[in-house]
C-alpha cells in the first residue's frame, strides 16, 4: 500500500529520476542502505524502488505506528518499528533478520536521524550507527547502497517551512534523484564494516546529488 501511495504522490511533488550502477541489482534478501535527509525521502525511496519492481520492508521510527491510519498500512506491509533508545531497540534487528530470511529486501537508514541543518540544501551522509553492520554480520546479507538527493526541496526546516514546501512542491517540481549502487559485501569488525557501508552510501549520494543539480 505504501509503495502504491508513494508511486502516485511523489511524481506529483517533483520530477523523480532513478539511476542504477552498471551491473547493480537488488536481489531478494538484500539490505538496502539509504541516506536520510528529509521526512519526504522515505516516500521518494519507495517510489523509486517501485519503479524497479521492489517493494521492501522499511525500518522506521516507532512513532509512526502511533498514527491510526498509517499504522494499519505499516503492519500490513510488514514494516519494522525501531524503538530507539529503549530496551526494545534490538527487536528491530531481529525482525529485519526474519524478513531477510524470508527473501524480503530491507531498507535501513544507518544514520538513524535527520540532519540538523534547516536549509533545503543536501549534504553528505552523517555518521552511521552500528545497526547495519550488526544486521549484516548476523545474516550475511549483501548491502545495496542507495543515494537520494532533492527531497529536502520538498520538506526541510521548521514545521511551518515543511508544510509550505509540501504545498508548493507541485508548482516548483524539484528534481528528485535516486541512485542505486552496486551491492557490496561488508567485511571486518563492526567498525570497519560501518565505515565501508558509509563510503558506499556516500558514493551513491554523490552520484544522485550531481544528477539532481543538472
Amino acid at each position: 500500500m505504501l509503495s502504491t501511495v508513494a508511486r502516485t504522490v511523489v511524481p506529483a511533488l517533483g520530477r523523480l529520476r532513478v539511476s542504477t550502477e552498471d551491473g547493480a541489482g537488488i536481489a531478494p534478501g538484500s539490505v538496502l542502505a539509504a541516506n536520510h535527509s528529509s521526512l519526504a525521502d522515505p516516500g521518494v525511496v519507495l517510489a523509486a524502488l517501485d519503479r524497479l519492481g521492489v517493494r521492501p520492508v522499511v525500518l522506521a521510527t516507532a512513532g509512526l505506528w502511533r498514527i491510526p491510519v498509517l499504522r494499519g498500512a505499516l503492519v500490513r506491509g510488514g514494516h519494522v518499528p525501531v524503538h530507539r533508545g529503549s530496551e526494545r531497540a534490538a527487536e528491530a534487528l531481529e525482525a529485519a533478520a526474519e524478513a531477510l530470511a524470508a527473501g524480503r529486501v530491507v531498507v535501513i537508514y544507518p544514520e538513524g536521524r535527520l540532519p540538523r541543518r534547516v536549509d533545503a540544501a543536501d549534504s553528505a551522509p552523517g555518521p552511521f550507527r552500528t545497526g547495519l553492520a550488526r544486521l549484516v554480520a548476523a545474516t550475511g546479507a549483501p548491502v545495496v547502497p542507495l543515494g537520494q538527493a532533492g527531497s529536502r526541496r520538498i520538506s526541510s526546516g521548521s514545521t511551518a517551512k515543511q508544510l509550505a514546501g509540501l504545498a508548493t512542491a507541485p508548482l516548483r517540481r524539484p528534481v528528485l534523484h535516486v541512485h542505486v549502487g552496486a551491492p557490496v559485501r561488508l567485511t571486518g569488525d563492526v567498525t570497519a564494516a560501518t565505515a565501508q557501508a558509509h563510503a558506499a552510501v556516500t558514493a551513491a549520494w554523490r552520484t544522485a546529488s550531481r544528477a539532481a543539480a543538472r
